[in-house]
């Protein structure tokens, strides 16, 4: 259990590094704040290092997160997530944050695998190399084994950092301290609920540290898309994969973030821009299902021409309604019926019935027109998500996590794309997605779908109505008889509710006694 002095000590060394960072004049501009707390702004940048004002946003962020450690940069990269909260221009800011942790070596992570596993790493694997890549929560080696047919496979093995959930306990103690702070002294942040924003944090960090959950992921995923053309996820090796260990195919390509060898493979990038933002649409509204950490860093290019995604520790779910509401947005802007967009957000109620349909579709108007026939490179997504969140302050509009996480990670697969192809547009590379998936469930061949539906239904109903009829008949008998002879009840049920009675009774005489004695001992000590 993390004491309230020690994690008042661990913010404000927080606090410390971020100053010294030039983090807080990110936070809060000066110009925005009130006299006292530019003030404030003003002693904190006493502490700046030199130069600190020469670098971007993303490169104080980076180097304060970093500093501070795996928390806290997971705590930004979650943030990146919530632009509802710290906003889209200091989201966009913490997309570029990459984990920057130096690896804990390998003679650690060769005992952590043994630990693991049950069993030593020669037992396993024919060879494990040096990290080949560190992050906050785990770090990555190069591996090989022999299959059963005696084929040498090579395979990629995650290793769980050592004691990194004690360490995530302790800082998420101080994170939780400040959320509750926030929602107790600024009223208006109430309705982007900063306590839960921390729980929904902690959740996430407890399930990407348990790597079963995320090769399940994989699993999962890897069956969505095994008719895909375009894009796959690496096989999971379950038999050498525990809750600190994960073990997968170890994928041989070109990272996104790699543009000089992905010019030089001679692929068409334009196509592979389109790939990505239509995989990501066919999982989203295919399956309700979709990776939501599809940063360049964790796509590759696959030697088969293949789009191929890792690190599978934040995944996005939404529902048939969510599925139903993000088609017929994005087909409405792309027709640019905003009445239509307007009518599908009241309908799910995601804009409170008191507000007005037209006057929304208005100011959805003033989002979508701007974009249409405008190449990506002159839209700023930023500024469409900025005004966006303006909305729905202004309309009355709760905050819906799972759509925020949907409408995050279009924006992250919009900018790889845009990597790819600086002219692709949005809107006319997803219509073929949004349209195929409208057609087939909510087009002419959807309602004979639905009609099938509801006559299996009816048919299943019918079956049981013999068994209705009966249930029916013999609750109507009970009825009759209590009518001509009233409600009986046997000795048991009489004794057992003369027990409850008595039971109540004491308790009622019991608390009495508390309330009484409590009152005069406040009664002594004040007389006193």
């Amino acid at each position: 259990m993390i004491g309230a002095s020690s994690a008042l000590f661990r913010l404000a060394r927080a606090g410390y590094i971020l100053a010294r960072e030039g983090v807080f004049s990110i936070i809060a501009p000066p110009a925005d704040l009130p006299a006292v707390p530019r003030m404030g702004l003003s002693l904190l940048k006493l502490f700046e290092r030199r130069g600190t004002s020469q670098r971007n946003k993303g490169e104080r962020l980076s180097a304060a997160l970093n500093r501070l450690g795996p928390s806290y940069v997971k705590m930004g990269q979650f943030l990146a997530t919530r632009p509802d909260v710290v906003g889209p221009e200091l989201a966009e800011a913490l997309t570029s944050l990459q984990d920057r942790v130096p690896a804990f070596g390998l003679e650690a992570a060769r005992k952590a695998v043994a630990e693991a596993l049950g069993k030593p790493v020669e037992a396993v694997f024919v060879d494990f190399s040096e990290p080949v890549a560190a992050a906050s929560i785990a770090q990555v080696h190069k591996a090989s084994f022999l299959d059963a047919n005696g084929e040498v496979q090579q395979v990629a093995v995650k290793v769980l950092r050592p004691h990194i959930a004690e360490r995530f306990h302790a800082d998420l103690a101080g994170f939780y301290m400040v959320a509750r702070m926030v929602e107790a002294i600024h009223t208006p942040s109430r309705r982007l609920r900063p306590v839960a924003v921390v729980d929904t944090l902690a959740r996430s960090i407890q399930l990407e540290m348990d790597f079963r959950l995320e090769a399940a992921a994989m699993s999962e995923l890897g069956e969505n898309c095994a008719k895909d053309a375009d894009f796959r996820v690496p096989t999971v090796h379950w038999d050498k994969s525990t809750k600190a260990i994960l073990t997968m195919e170890w994928i041989e390509g070109i990272k996104l973030n790699d543009m000089e060898a992905l010019k030089a493979s001679g692929h068409d990038l334009k196509a592979l821009g389109e790939t990505v933002i239509q995989s990501f649409l066919r999982h989203a509204l295919g399956d309700g299902f979709f990776h939501a950490d599809m940063h360049p860093g964790n796509l590759f290019l696959g030697t088969d021409g293949k789009l191929v995604a890792v690190d599978f520790g934040i995944m996005g779910r939404i529902g048939p309604k969510e599925q139903r509401f993000l088609a017929e947005i994005l087909y409405g802007f792309i027709t640019r019926d905003y009445r239509r967009v307007s009518q599908v957000h009241f309908d799910a109620g995601y804009v409170p019935s008191n507000q007005d349909i037209d006057t929304f579709a208005q100011a959805l108007r003033s989002i979508g027109e701007p974009i249409h026939g405008r190449a990506s490179s002159e839209i700023s997504m930023a500024g469409l998500l900025s005004q966006l969140f303006e909305f729905t302050e202004l309309f009355g509009m709760a905050t819906r996590t799972e759509l925020i996480l949907l409408q995050k990670t279009m924006m992250v697969v919009e900018g790889v794309a845009r990597m790819m192809d600086n002219d692709l547009n949005l809107w006319n590379t997803s219509e073929p997605v949004v349209k195929r998936w409208m057609e087939q469930n909510v087009g002419p061949a959807a309602k004979v779908k639905e009609m099938a539906g509801g006559l299996a239904s009816l048919g299943a109903m019918s079956a049981q109505l013999p068994e209705m009829a009966k249930r029916a008949e013999r609750l109507s008998e009970s009825f009759d008889s209590m009518g001509r002879d009233g409600m009986r009840l046997d000795a048991q049920t009489v004794a057992a509710i003369g027990k409850a009675e008595a039971r109540e009774s004491r308790s009622g005489r019991i608390a009495l006694w508390i309330i009484a004695l409590s009152l005069g001992t406040i009664a002594i000590r004040l007389w006193s």
